[in-house]
């Protein structure tokens, strides 16, 4: 996949994790849209892995959680972007299982609509 390929998933990952923030919780951050664009093109890899889909979306919610923690030690130290303080099973405030849970249900329609993408886009050849 080339650059310009990647940069336009990332976008679009970015806009749909903004979106939803947006329809959650009424406002969002920019770390939000850099976060999704990085999330979704992990969903990209994972879809092509030999696993189960339950496998996958399980490797999803792990990596978004991941990303989540990183991006909210970084950027929630000085801007409170999100908190899961109240939430039961938060590590400071940052990620709690719930959402992680969360995570994993919504790889399945980012892993599909990745998919799409790729057949929309796909060079004949």
């Amino acid at each position: 996949m080339g650059f310009l390929r990647r940069f336009l998933y990332f976008c679009i990952g970015g806009s749909a994790y903004t979106l939803l923030e947006w329809l959650w919780r009424g406002r969002s951050h920019i770390s939000m849209f850099c976060l999704g664009g990085g999330c979704f093109l992990l969903l990209g890899k994972l879809r092509h892995l030999r696993l189960s889909l339950p496998a996958k979306m399980i490797l999803g919610a792990a990596g978004i959680t991941a990303g989540e923690l990183a991006t909210g030690l970084l950027v929630n130290r000085d801007h409170r972007v999100w908190d899961y303080s109240r939430h039961r099973l938060n590590f400071k405030g940052q990620i709690c299982v719930g959402f992680s849970a969360l995570w994993g249900l919504l790889s399945l329609p980012g892993m599909w609509l990745h998919g799409a993408l790729e057949k929309h886009f796909s060079v004949p050849g």
